[in-house]
């Protein structure tokens, strides 16, 4: 048997002749094709298959293409996967040990996925191993299609993105991150379930003229060995206004470290672009429960948004499905970190025994190298169905990146149970709110309670030095409480609010002791 990686004449010069030991060979080591003129990739990202790997032709490439005009990938696809449903295309399937490396050993196995449904978009994949590069090729036979029957006769459809799956003990495989659709991903550490999602980019995103939306249009999956656990892959990006070399660097554990490199190059002047952007979905919990009778206490991926800012403060931003848009900008300068965090990790929080939020991944960003001034965008976007990730946060530099000129960034993401970096602050553990009992339900009047608890509280004697620090932009604020509870190191703030005729309320809360924070600092925009 050739060793992994090897291309087959039948595979190159034949595509529609398969044989059972080239499909072998593919589930051990991904097959090749050279490219061709009816490629649907740009020219400018041609690679002969079998030549030698070299990293940075990944960013030539990427710069090449941004010396041409944009030209979208050709999305059709011939029937039967032309027009599936969603329940069709969840039953397409790869068959069992037709992964790529499921066998050799490497610590990790590569699944393509299929086109087909909203994943219509190709994206080819490349596969690099003892320095050369070559093409994964399509084949209709390494999946289960369920009641679909494939074309009589083969083409080449490529691919919609990629599995990656991580070698477990007893043989066993876990998903351990995924790359589908535009230029989003995913990953997660053990035990976890699928939710908060990364884009490579955002661009223009809830801009009045439309969002742009980039994709990556080629991948590179670097063959590890069992020595190094750790995955590499680059990445082309393209879009209208930019393309961009990417490279990430996986290294699973308690959790999930993806190192991102990347370099823009703008086709155009652009001062709107998001990095280390993320995406959940938020239906409602303990600050909103007006989407409807569910009898889930909780419906989110995610229950707010940190930041670790570069003045050293900690914020933190609870989130809420709301009626209108609401986009917050927080003004910075060199952050330290941000990120979705997931902090219920009580089952009694959602009582759902089918999607487990309370096993849903945070995701941390941890910018490598300084970013300078910018703001940390939230937006929040109004949502009738759990399968929306309406809510959306990122980097937003203060510099527009001009045409022709290069930018480099690099940043560290660990999707996680816990953000790495602690601030040894209390944390605000549960953010709730409701109406004022007696007030009516027209009213511009809300209450509002904050828990904060930690270790720093476990010391308190005398919970009066503790100072409730607490502010709102527009209205007034009446009935305020703190309660300290020894036996949870917590305490309890509540307070109500009456916004008058004002449409909205900035609220600041932080707990002080002897004129310094002893709690992060809790913030919350309130729409009446």
């Amino acid at each position: 048997m050739p060793r992994s990686g090897a291309a087959t004449a039948d595979w190159t010069q034949a595509p529609h002749m398969y044989k059972r030991r080239d499909v072998l060979k593919f589930a051990l080591g991904g097959l090749a094709v050279p490219l061709t003129a009816s490629d649907p990739i740009s020219s400018a990202l041609a690679q002969t298959s079998g030549e030698p790997f070299d990293p940075a032709s990944i960013v030539d490439m990427a710069r090449a293409l941004a010396a041409k005009p944009y030209r979208a990938p050709a999305s059709d696809l011939p029937e039967p996967f032309n027009n599936l449903s969603y329940d069709q295309y969840a039953a397409i399937k790869q068959l069992p040990g037709k992964a790529i490396w499921a066998l050799n050993g490497t610590g990790f196995a590569l699944e393509p996925l299929h086109r087909g449904y909203v994943f219509s978009t190709p994206m080819q994949l490349n596969i690099v191993a003892d320095g050369t590069t070559r093409r994964v090729f399509y084949d209709p036979s390494r999946y289960d299609l369920g009641k679909l029957t494939p074309p009589a006769e083969a083409r080449e459809i490529g691919f919609s993105g990629l599995r990656i799956l991580q070698a477990m003990d007893g043989g066993q495989f876990r998903e351990l991150a995924i790359f589908q659709g535009a230029s989003v991903f995913r990953s997660q550490t053990g035990g976890q379930a699928a939710g908060v999602m990364a884009r490579g980019l955002a661009i223009k995103t809830a801009d009045p003229k439309g969002e742009e939306f980039p994709l990556f249009r080629a991948l590179w999956i670097e063959r590890p060995s069992v020595a190094t656990k750790t995955l590499v892959i680059h990445a082309v990006l393209d879009s209208e206004t930019l393309t961009g070399a990417y490279r990430f660097t996986i290294r699973p554990g308690d959790a999930t470290i993806i190192d991102i490199e990347c370099t823009l190059f703008p086709r155009v002047a652009i001062d709107h672009i998001g990095l280390g952007a993320m995406q959940a979905a938020y239906l409602y919990g303990p600050m909103d429960r007006r989407r409807g009778d569910d009898l889930r206490p909780g419906v989110y991926e995610i229950s707010g948004l940190q930041m670790y800012n570069g003045k050293g403060e900690w914020l933190w931003r609870p989130l809420s499905n709301r009626d209108t848009l609401q986009i917050s900008a927080f003004v910075d300068e060199n952050p330290k970190g941000f990120g979705f965090l997931q902090r219920d990790r009580s089952f009694e929080r959602f009582q759902d025994d089918d999607a487990h939020w309370e096993r849903k991944p945070s995701l941390w960003i941890e910018p490598l190298g300084e970013w300078g001034p910018g703001v940390v965008t939230l937006d929040e976007i109004p949502a009738d169905s759990q399968v929306n990730q309406n809510m959306i946060a990122y980097w937003r530099p203060k510099a527009a990146l001009a045409a022709g000129s290069e930018a480099s960034i690099a940043y560290r993401q660990f999707w996680c149970w816990n953000p790495p970096e602690r601030s040894g602050l209390a944390t605000a553990s549960l953010s709730r709110s409701g109406r004022i009992p007696g007030a009516p339900a027209s009213a511009k009047k809300r209450r509002f309670l904050v828990e904060f608890s930690g270790d720093i509280l476990s010391d308190v004697t005398n919970p009066g030095e503790i100072n409730v620090t607490l502010s709102a932009s527009h209205g007034a604020m009446t009935n305020i409480r703190k309660i300290f509870v020894a036996e949870r190191k917590a305490m309890r703030v509540s307070f109500d609010i009456d916004a008058g005729g004002d449409s909205l309320s900035e609220l600041r809360l932080l707990l002080e002791a002897q004129g310094k924070p002893v709690s992060e600092t809790w913030l919350y925009r309130w729409t009446p």
